[in-house]
């Protein structure tokens, strides 16, 4: 990073890379640019986060907080996900609920941003800021697309994918009513074609739940590709609600699946 070494008070470092459009910096760049110890950054930074000037969602690592975000205490998950995750050089996406509100499918905003690495990662709080992390196997496989933001484009998972892995995420999306209902929702934006070629990309049970699902929300026609999918892989049947007792259940022979609960979409 370029030299600041005019800029003498750190409020006044962070205001120029506020006017800059820069909204990030490390500790490091903090210390090179004005030419402070370790101690006296770390005070710096204490004292401009107690005004809500800045605030550090990992370790090292901080953000520039505009006037408008101060109540928040952070930077919006959505601003500070693709930076950060440049600087931990890991790549990601938005997911789940948090990517089904990009198209407009989510009932309820969720609590928490959520978001796909490769590995687990502890989730973050920065304000009112909260991130969680989950592990994704095969996660560069996984279509994406850019959304931009203010500070920059952050990468979203596609309607497609987002509705393969909320099949195959059920607790961390509410359940499977509330999938269903968001799936349903999303379907509008799915192409039959690319919702087959998403379905490579999990487990085999997440693409049989998730056709079950579309036809039980009346948008069968989303499946066809994907049933013939389902029928050229699937050997054995899998069960619509995991862990859930299966005993007498009924079986969908067009999905292979045991239907060992009822879902009640809110459509």
């Amino acid at each position: 990073m370029k030299s600041d070494s005019h800029h003498q008070r750190p409020a006044d470092y962070v205001d120029a890379l506020a006017a800059r459009g820069r909204y990030h910096f490390t500790v490091a760049q903090l210390q090179e640019a004005l030419g402070l110890s370790a101690p006296a950054a770390r005070n710096a930074l204490k004292r401009l986060a107690a005004r809500n000037r800045v605030a550090s969602p990992a370790r090292g690592f901080y953000v520039v907080i505009p006037p408008e975000y101060r109540t928040l205490g952070c930077l919006p998950a959505e601003q500070l996900i693709p930076a950060l995750m440049e600087r931990e050089g890991k790549p990601y996406y938005v997911g789940l609920l948090s990517a089904a509100q990009y198209y407009g499918a989510a009932h309820h905003r969720p609590q928490e941003f959520q978001v796909f690495l490769e590995k687990n990662r502890r989730p973050i709080g920065c304000g009112a800021v909260r991130v969680a992390f989950i592990a994704r196997k095969r996660l560069k496989e996984v279509p994406t697309r850019s959304f931009n933001t203010p500070r920059g484009a952050v990468k979203v998972s596609t309607p497609e994918a987002t509705a393969i892995d909320l099949a195959g995420y059920l607790g961390h999306a509410g359940g499977l009513d509330q999938v269903a209902t968001v799936i349903v929702e999303l379907a509008e934006d799915m192409d039959a074609a690319l919702l087959a070629k998403a379905a490579e990309t999990g487990p085999l049970p997440w693409a049989q739940r998730l056709g079950y699902l579309l036809e039980l929300g009346e948008v069968g026609e989303k499946t066809h590709p994907l049933r013939r999918f389902v029928e050229a892989h699937a050997r054995e049947y899998a069960l619509l609600s995991p862990g859930t007792e299966a005993r007498d259940a009924q079986r969908n022979k067009r999905w292979k699946l045991v239907i060992n609960t009822d879902v009640e979409p809110e459509l």
